[in-house]
Parts: structure tokens; sequence; C-alpha cells
């Protein structure tokens, strides 16, 4: 068969694989016109209609709907333009079955009631200025009015989510859990003692000395204390909290005595939250950063030993 041979729509259905029911569809929608007709009145089609039926099907498979599709094949529009159009409609589509996946995933794994459900899809569709403000909100609740420190501020920037334009479905799971937890007032309140507490400490004696936090000072001295199985309540642990006291006592010019181990287990149980630690574990994964380091099990041990040691 030459390119002057015209088929009849049987033809074309077995080269195509196409129903002629299909065909006859197509052709009466004017995307794959007939050529001729035959002397009995029955469509006939030359060689571009088998063209033009493969690329009929293909862009159908892709989901591009039956008037754009005329449009590319009466070459009204270019398949380039369809094609990126098309694309970023599916990017849209799959940024929220995302979204739907992520709240659906968490509401399963909860068992959340309808209310819960209702707010977490609420958070997962904020725009990216929507999910600014909120965070906003929270670390201005947390921070407001200590951040004129400059520690604070840059405790600021860490603490803030970025989530991507096209986040993976763990990001947008995580961003509904820390949004959420960002909104709770008793989550808040804990943030906001435990920043309060930090400024009080920093706001004694010379601010341009650097200082590491007590989170980080437990962990140097309890850390291997727990690695060795020593008992918090023990009389093996008492230079183990010696130390502890010692070293911040050095490091904010206080006396090491019971008014200071009273404000450090009081700084530390504020801190020993677990709704902070999984905060900072849903910020890396938003973030792409790599896990934190877990503080929970220094922070008990250290709150059991010194809570035995201060006089109550």
């Amino acid at each position: 068969m030459d390119g002057d041979t015209l088929y009849s729509i049987g033809d074309l259905a077995r080269r195509t694989g196409l129903t002629v029911k299909a065909i006859r569809f197509y052709s009466d929608r004017g995307i794959v016109p007939p050529t001729d007709r035959s002397p009995a009145g029955y469509r006939l089609y030359d060689i571009d209609a088998v063209a033009r039926l493969d690329l009929v099907r293909t862009l159908r498979d892709l989901g591009l709907d039956l008037p754009t599709i005329r449009r590319v094949v009466n070459r009204e529009v270019s398949l380039p333009e369809v094609a990126a159009a098309h694309a970023e409609a599916l990017a849209v589509q799959v940024r929220t079955l995302r979204l739907r996946r992520a709240v659906l995933t968490v509401v399963a794994r909860r068992g959340s009631t309808p209310e819960e459900m209702d707010l977490m899809h609420k958070l997962a569709k904020l725009s990216e200025d929507e999910r600014r403000r909120l965070i906003g909100d929270f670390l201005d609740a947390v921070f407001g009015g200590l951040d004129a420190h400059p520690g604070f501020a840059g405790i600021m920037r860490t603490m803030t989510p970025e989530l991507p334009d096209n986040p993976e479905a763990e990001q947008v799971e995580a961003w509904v859990e820390l949004a959420e937890l960002s909104q709770d007032p008793d989550f808040r309140a804990g943030m906001r003692r435990t920043a309060e507490q930090h400024a009080a400490e920093h706001a004694r004696g010379d601010l341009t000395v650097p200082r590491r936090d007590a989170a980080a000072m437990v962990r140097d001295q309890a850390g291997p204390a727990l690695a060795a199985g020593i008992d918090p309540l023990s009389p093996g642990a008492d230079p183990v909290v010696g130390a502890i006291t010692a070293q911040y006592a050095r490091a904010f010019g206080h006396p090491d005595d019971a008014d200071l181990r009273r404000r450090l287990l009081t700084l530390l149980e504020t801190a020993n939250d677990p709704r902070r630690e999984l905060y900072l574990r849903r910020l890396a994964v938003i973030n792409g950063w790599p896990a934190p380091e877990s503080l929970a099990p220094v922070l008990d041990w250290s709150v059991q030993a010194l809570r035995a040691r201060v006089p109550g």
C-alpha cells in the first residue's frame, strides 16, 4: 500500500489497534476527518489518518481532553506548548494528591477525630505566604520581645520550616504535624518558658561572651554516664552531677549552690519536652537536614539525678 491508498474504518482499526467505534467517534468530532467517501458513502482515510490516530491515542493516554487534542492535530497550537501546560497541570494534581495522602496517613496512624482531620487538611492546603505567617506567629509567640539578643535571632531562623515547591510525601506529612504542633497553646507556653529562662540566664553578666546551653552541657557529662549504665540515683552519679553543675556555674558566673541547682533543674525539666524534639525532627525532614540527635535520654538522666540532689 502506498501514500495514495485510502483505507476503510475497518482497515484503520486493524492498523492502529483502535476499535471501529473509537475511530468513528474521533472522526465525528473532526479530530480525524475522512479524506473521501466510497461510492456507497463509506468513509475512507489516507495514510496520514494512521499517524493522527496514533498521536490521538498517545495524547489521550496522557490525559489531554478532546478539544485540546483537536487543536494539536489541526496545528492550531504546538505540541510543546500543550505539553508544558499539561505538565504544569499534572504537577498541581501531584501536589494535591501528596497533601491528601499526607493527611490520610497521619489520620490513620493517630486515629484522629473528624475535627482533627479537618484541621490537618486546612494546614496542608496553606499557600507559602500563609505557611510563613503561621510559623511567624508561632515564633513571635515564643521569642517575641526576647529576640533583641543576636542568639535568639539565629535560633528563630533555624526553627523556620521551608517546604520545597515540589515536596516529597514525607515532607508534606512532616509539615502537617509541625504546623499542628505550632498551634498547640500548651506547647507554645512551654517553648516560651524555655526561651524566657534562656534569656534570663544570658541577661546575667556579659552578653558578648558565647555560652553553650544547658542541654549541650549535660550531654557532655551525662552522656558517658548513661552509656556506662550509672544509675542517676546512685552514689556513682554524684561526681557527674557535680561536674554538670560546676560547668554551668562557671559558664554563667554563679556559685554552685542549691539555688543554682534548682534553677538548672527547672531549665532542664522545661527543655525535656518530647514535643520540642518532635518539632525539631519534623523540621529536619521538611528542610532536608540530617535528623537531629535525641537529647531525651541524657535529659531524663540529668533531671532524675538533679531532682534527687536538690533540696525540696
